[in-house]
């Protein structure tokens, strides 16, 4: 059987034992099974199967007489008919996408996730659907609840970033100390949040200290995946320059640049939530 005829049918859907009965038919119509497996190497056992199917499928013709023949659907209305085929599951497809792509995906709403476990549920699915970035705040004592998500990550290639408030060693990532501590910023704030941005598409943040009262927000609205994003980045530029500069941001702004939190920083009980273990 030529090789390019056998792909061609192939590409119409044929397999190579219906390739083989067609072809078959085409070269000594009409046919009964038992010639047309005699003829075209299709396997008696197989041969009748492979007729059903091509009987189905309206590529070939059956007559019910004694013997049962075959005759093939002659290649010009065999390829109009898969034109037509094509042409209609191509306009259904259509159809169904663009009804797909109109209906809401949630993409552009702000998710209300209630209670530490969902919290960080919802974090750990996220880091795992990472491909390429994370950026990440988060306290010392909170850690290990994403730390394993993070290594499997951090083995696939994704890049990692972190604003620790507190000591914190993770090899995979790059770890940056807040100033001032953990400790101070709970004491002035009256609890522990965690941020995270995964890939530039997609945030969590919310305070995570208050056991199954601690909320957060999940979102990929680009209103706010870019500004949550772009805090934790400032924070990475600050830890740098604090890192290279310290001597002199210091002289002018304090000791961890208390200077400008004081300037710039809101009255801590416009947020601060009641402090639960957690």
């Amino acid at each position: 059987m030529p090789e390019d005829i056998t792909l061609s049918l192939k590409n119409l859907g044929f397999t190579e034992y219906e390739s083989k009965a067609y072809l078959s038919l085409l070269r000594q119509a009409p046919l009964s099974g038992y010639a047309v497996a005699r003829d075209s190497g299709v396997p008696r056992s197989k041969i009748y199967e492979v007729l059903d199917n091509l009987v189905s499928r309206g590529d070939v013709f059956i007559s019910h007489g004694e013997p049962v023949l075959y005759s093939p659907k002659p290649p010009q209305e065999l390829i109009e008919s898969r034109r037509l085929l094509m042409a209609r599951q191509l306009q259904d497809a259509q159809k169904e996408l663009e009804l797909f792509q109109n209906q809401p995906t949630g993409g552009d709403l702000i998710w209300d996730i209630r209670g530490r476990d969902e919290i960080f549920f919802r974090f750990n699915e996220l880091i795992g659907r990472a491909a390429q970035q994370i950026l990440l705040q988060i306290w010392q004592e909170d850690f290990d609840e994403i730390r394993s998500a993070l290594a499997q990550a951090a083995q696939r290639g994704v890049k990692i970033n972190i604003v620790a408030y507190g000591p914190l060693n993770f090899e995979p990532a790059g770890v940056y100390i807040h100033e001032p501590g953990g400790d101070e910023i709970t004491r002035e704030y009256g609890g522990r949040w965690a941020i995270l941005s995964v890939d530039g598409r997609e945030i969590v943040t919310g305070i995570v200290s208050l056991g199954k009262e601690s909320r957060a927000a999940w979102s990929a609205h680009l209103g706010i995946v870019m500004p949550i994003t772009e805090q934790i980045k400032h924070d990475l530029y600050l830890a740098e320059l604090l890192d290279k500069h310290r001597d002199v941001l210091e002289a002018d702004f304090g000791p961890a640049l208390v200077k400008l939190r004081d300037k710039f920083g809101p009255p801590t009980s416009i947020y601060r939530p009641h402090q639960k273990d957690g």
